[in-house]
């Protein structure tokens, strides 16, 4: 078997509070994502979400059931959304072939039974960042390119914070119970992300930092609004951001990052927004 996989707990944010740095990392920062011919995984208990990499080389691998899930196939219950980060890389549902290339989504819904990942050159692998959330209903899959995204553009030079959101998994584009997916790029000379921040109590979200460079590394920051915290990342890592729990992050370079959510709604516009100067 080629999957690996490691189960979060949730955490209370009195809690959080009394968190040190080995605590913060241990609970929330997501590393190893891609390991040669693996797929690797993080079962969460905020809103049951699965959060992974998946790295084939020289063979496909299969995506298999885990015991968390309690299911005869991964998803039975499930949907999941894919991101390729690395080479083109194939992927084939219940026989049909979709192929991903750099920065391309594809949604599968709940119900397909065999999933196989493949890259089509070895030495340049696809490198496929997963999100996986419950589902109550089958929705169509679906592959998304760039041009297929809703793209906004936010921020300016001026405030360190110009960015381009492309919104790829979202109920503007596909259709889908819970998740959502989508990728925001920070242009040259911004570093950050997310910035005035917000919370959303009615869903929990996940962040991958991707494309960052060599020597260069992230602080994002979480916690309650009052009383922040912040943790060092690394590229190809990821964060699981409780729903009471900011999600905004400043890079000593610029950066993309994957965003990953599901929870009550599916309005990406549901948003309590905070004010900068009410930060702690």
């Amino acid at each position: 078997m080629s999957v690996n996989y490691s189960i979060r707990f949730a955490s209370h944010p009195d809690d959080f509070k009394l968190y040190d740095t080995e605590r913060i990392r241990k609970e929330f920062l997501i590393s190893g994502l891609f390991v040669p011919e693996t797929i690797s995984m993080v079962y969460s208990m905020y809103d049951r979400f699965i959060v992974g990499g998946i790295l084939p080389v020289s063979r496909k691998l299969k995506l298999e059931t885990i015991d968390p899930v309690k299911a005869d196939f991964f998803l039975h219950r499930r949907e999941i959304g894919i991101i390729n980060v690395g080479g083109t890389g194939n992927i084939i549902v219940d026989s049909k072939l979709h192929t991903l290339k750099y920065k391309e989504a594809l949604y599968i819904g709940s119900g397909d039974k065999e999933i196989f990942f493949s890259s089509e050159d070895k030495s340049s692998p696809a490198r496929f960042y997963f999100n996986s959330a419950p589902a109550h209903k089958a929705f169509p899959d679906k592959h998304v390119t760039l041009a297929d995204a809703q793209v906004v553009e936010l921020g300016s030079l001026a405030t360190s914070n110009h960015r381009i959101i492309n919104k790829l998994l979202v109920n503007e584009v596909i259709e889908s119970s819970q998740l959502q997916m989508g990728m925001t790029e920070l242009k040259t000379g911004s570093v950050w992300n997310t910035m005035p921040p917000h919370v959303h109590s009615r869903r929990m979200e996940t962040y991958f930092y991707f494309e960052v460079p060599d020597e260069q590394a992230i602080s994002h920051f979480m916690g309650d609004p009052g009383e922040t915290r912040h943790i060092w990342i690394k590229n190809e890592e990821a964060i699981l951001s409780p729903s009471w729990s900011i999600h905004a992050a400043a890079g000593t370079s610029n950066y993309t990052f994957i965003w990953g959510m599901a929870g009550e709604n599916l309005d990406y516009a549901d948003m309590d927004h905070l004010k900068i100067h009410d930060l702690k």
